[in-house]
């Protein structure tokens, strides 16, 4: 299957149990533990209510849905200007090889330029290297910054 196969829409309220359950194996992908097994149907739904974030859901025929992104909308200091930061691009190994997450990316990347934003920022894991050469594929540059994260439990030291 190719992407023009998938199709992809923008995720309602009605869409929360399948883009949580999506969701879910995201997290799990990425060993993070998470104690309320709702919590991440709970994240989407406040998520999507609040128009906070842009949930996109990857449908493949015979398939179901089986992907989504989710894309945050910010602001660049360097650009002056809108950016959009891809959060969240997972396919349930079901729906893998059949184009659902090119499909995906692609359609941030329309929408991105008909919202006019001065581009598309993501990160993925070191050794995630199938993500890589989809998003290299699609255009995406690796940049020469450092990215650091600090989280509010830590401890300064000195």
């Amino acid at each position: 299957m190719n992407d023009e196969q998938s199709v992809v829409r923008v995720a309602g309220m009605g869409d929360v149990e399948v883009a949580g359950a999506l969701f879910r194996g995201y997290l799990d992908f990425y060993e993070v533990k998470v104690e309320d097994p709702d919590a991440p149907r709970a994240f989407l739904a406040d998520r999507i209510r609040a128009g906070e974030s842009l949930v996109l859901l990857a449908d493949v025929p015979e398939a179901g849905t089986v992907g989504f992104a989710q894309v945050y909308r910010t602001f660049s200091s360097l650009a002056l200007r809108p950016m959009w930061i891809l959060s969240d691009l997972y396919v349930d190994p079901s729906g893998r090889r059949t184009g659902a997450g090119r499909a995906l990316l692609r359609e941030v990347l329309r929408r991105a330029r008909e919202a006019g934003v001065s581009g598309v920022q993501l990160e993925t894991a070191y050794d995630n290297h199938v993500a890589q050469a989809l998003y290299e594929a699609e255009g995406f540059e690796r940049e020469e910054f450092h990215v650091y994260f600090h989280g509010p439990d830590a401890r300064a030291v000195g």
